[in-house]
């Protein structure tokens, strides 16, 4: 099966000469074959080639603009992968351009906290950034259609996006992928930056912040659990977030005093990586978490969608100081919109406090039957 990636139009349309485009994302979410694959549709000179290329990294590093029109000056696009292992790539790519404006460049890279700290700053006004992050339902809809990705929605909460789990043969590759993917790549980055000798910690951590999806998450608890200081806790939870393993929402409020807002909600960018980190790969009908899966997917997949699109939508969570509560809340140029998630039939009606405190705001119910809208567009 040929899934297009959203991010294809994203990244054609950024690619511009005098430009850098950055594509960041989790490892193994298809960054390098979206951009190889791009690069076959480009009409021009095209050179590929990795950061830990020794010619390449030596060029960028020598600060040598006549270094630079020698091995770069006669091509229309250079394509650097996993960037980020080329020391002071920001200020090279800088001169780059700055030498060879006519130079369209593209770079990835999945340790973001590395990539975009070195990139980011030199490169004000002359950069692109593309997320790519796994699968996306729409995409999978795309390349069959809405019913039939629809019918393996159970699939999806089970064994996640990843391109290489979701394409597998089969249940015992599958398992067999996640878990390659789980213990050989997710953990790499943080591990490497921290200097750990074991990740038991970072897994002990991740395990406690998978059992409370949906809920605030009190770093002082996790710290207490972990006989480690809420300062550590906080480090650790960073690092995870900009390796793309797990991300915050935070409460939002208009300044009512009985509004939450001093605490987090925790979400996986993805299910499966959640179902290894717990232990359970069970299918979510058998399950007593089902509704937690369900939250977990139909929030990354809103990410994705607000990511491919471009969308400027800020998102929180609502809660009250007596209980009532709201899963998502966003807001876009100036228009205020909020969900709940249920995986059941219920419809409830948004907290009386929600509707008297922000009565322009709409709602709705995100269901398996109602979903396509929140996960795939309004158009």
């Amino acid at each position: 099966m040929f899934i297009e990636r959203k991010a294809m139009a994203q990244l054609a349309e950024s690619v511009k000469p005098g430009r850098v485009v950055a594509v960041y994302g989790p490892r193994q979410s298809g960054k390098t074959t979206l951009v190889r694959k791009y690069l076959k549709t480009f009409r021009g000179r095209v050179f590929a080639t990795t950061g830990e290329d020794v010619a390449t990294a030596d060029a960028l590093r020598s600060s040598s603009v006549e270094t630079l029109r020698q091995r770069f000056g006669d091509l229309d696009l250079l394509f650097i992968d996993e960037a980020q292992t080329v020391h002071g790539i920001g200020q090279a790519l800088k001169l780059l351009v700055d030498s060879l404006p006519d130079l369209r460049v593209v770079v990835s890279g999945s340790s973001s906290f590395e990539l975009a700290g070195q990139v980011g700053e030199p490169l004000v006004g002359r950069k692109r950034t593309i997320v790519l992050y796994p699968l996306a339902f729409a995409e999978i809809a795309g390349a069959d259609s809405v019913a039939a990705a629809s019918a393996r929605l159970g699939e999806m909460l089970r064994w996640g996006m990843y391109p290489e789990i979701w394409l597998a043969k089969n249940e015992r590759e599958r398992r067999e992928a996640l878990r390659e993917l789980v213990e050989g790549y997710l953990f790499k980055d943080v591990v490497a930056f921290e200097s750990l000798r074991n990740s038991e910690k970072i897994r002990r951590l991740l395990m406690l912040v998978a059992f409370q999806i949906g809920k605030e998450v009190s770093l002082s608890e996790l710290a207490a659990n972990l006989g480690i200081a809420r300062q550590t806790v906080e480090r650790y939870l960073d690092l995870l977030e900009k390796t793309f393993v797990i991300y915050r929402v935070n409460g939002f409020s208009r300044n009512l005093r009985s509004e939450v807002v001093k605490m987090s909600r925790w979400y996986f960018n993805d299910n499966g990586v959640l179902n290894a980190v717990t232990g359970n790969l069970g299918a979510p009908e058998d399950r007593a978490d089902a509704g937690a899966l369900w939250e977990n997917w139909a929030m990354a997949e809103r990410r994705k969608l607000l990511a491919w699109t471009g969308s400027g939508a800020r998102r929180w969570f609502w809660r009250t100081y007596t209980q009532a509560e709201i899963d998502s809340v966003e807001e876009e140029d100036g228009r205020l919109r909020a969900w709940e998630f249920k995986w059941g039939r219920k419809t409830p009606k948004a907290p009386l406090s929600w509707r008297e405190a922000y009565p322009d705001a709409t709602f709705g119910i995100v269901s398996p039957e109602t979903m396509i809208p929140f996960v795939c567009g309004d158009k």
